[in-house]
């Protein structure tokens, strides 16, 4: 099989895998399981394409890690919402669309099946691509993405515990990671992808794939991470002194 016509089998497997997704969402008639459902379609796309190639160690490696993010990612947010009602963003799309069941399947999860495959892009690149030598920049992309995996991990175990703290109700977290970004955690998660991405640039027109970390990016900045979050805070009464004093995205000292 060439290597075009894999892509669109993987492409298909994806569809299928979000379709999935959407019949689960309807018998739960919640939307946020496309949240769990996002983690867990890396991993799914990862390991279709690992099975796909040659398994060479540059691969082995890089499934490893996107592995231990997607299923780190998943288990926390279904955790998250483990017994609490749907997640407010998409509570409020169910009460405001048309044809809500048409709306989900295309702008929840066909939208995220294209995103996440684009994102996908430079993982299915190595596992398919033939062995190439180790680079010198190897190793700064395993540095990276460990910090970045510190940032998203350690941001959302700080997150839960300030939450669990009954005395912290109706507060904003600005410790730990918090007093250095309002988003440690979103940080995080882009930088590990930069990361994944240095891992795809040894290899012949690998660097056309830093579509993937710039599109991850924006969305987390830009569209679906930092401008809703901060919406649904914008009325808290510490919020915009916290705003005025903290990094919206990348970690930079405390304003005094």
């Amino acid at each position: 099989m060439d290597r075009m016509s894999t892509y669109w089998l993987l492409a298909l497997a994806l569809f299928a895998f979000q379709v999935l997704g959407f019949v689960i969402s309807i018998i739960k008639k919640r939307n946020d399981i496309a949240d769990v459902v996002w983690g867990l379609g890396f991993v799914y796309l990862a390991c279709l394409s690992y099975a796909m190639g040659t398994g060479h160690s540059r691969a082995l490696l890089v499934n490893g890690l996107i592995t231990l993010w997607g299923l780190r990612l998943a288990l926390h947010i279904y955790l998250r919402s483990k017994g609490k009602p749907e997640d407010y963003r998409y509570a409020q799309w169910r009460s405001e669309w048309k044809h809500v069941y048409l709306r989900s399947f295309l702008q929840v999860f066909m939208l995220q099946g294209l995103f996440l495959y684009i994102i996908a892009w430079p993982v299915m690149l190595i596992n398919l691509a033939l062995p190439v030598a180790w680079q010198w920049w190897d190793g700064l992309a395993l540095l990276l993405w460990c910090i970045g995996f510190a940032f998203e991990s350690i941001g959302d175990y700080q997150l839960i515990q300030f939450k669990k703290n009954p005395a912290n109700r109706g507060k904003l977290i600005t410790t730990g990671l918090w007093r250095y970004s309002r988003h440690p955690n979103y940080f995080g998660d882009a930088l590990q992808w930069w990361a994944i991405f240095l891992f795809a640039l040894a290899l012949p027109m690998g660097w056309i794939t830093v579509l993937s970390p710039l599109l991850l990016t924006y969305l987390l900045r830009y569209v679906s991470g930092v401008p809703m979050l901060e919406r649904k805070y914008a009325s808290h009464p510490e919020f915009e002194m916290y705003k005025q004093k903290t990094s919206a995205f990348f970690p930079w000292f405390t304003a005094k």
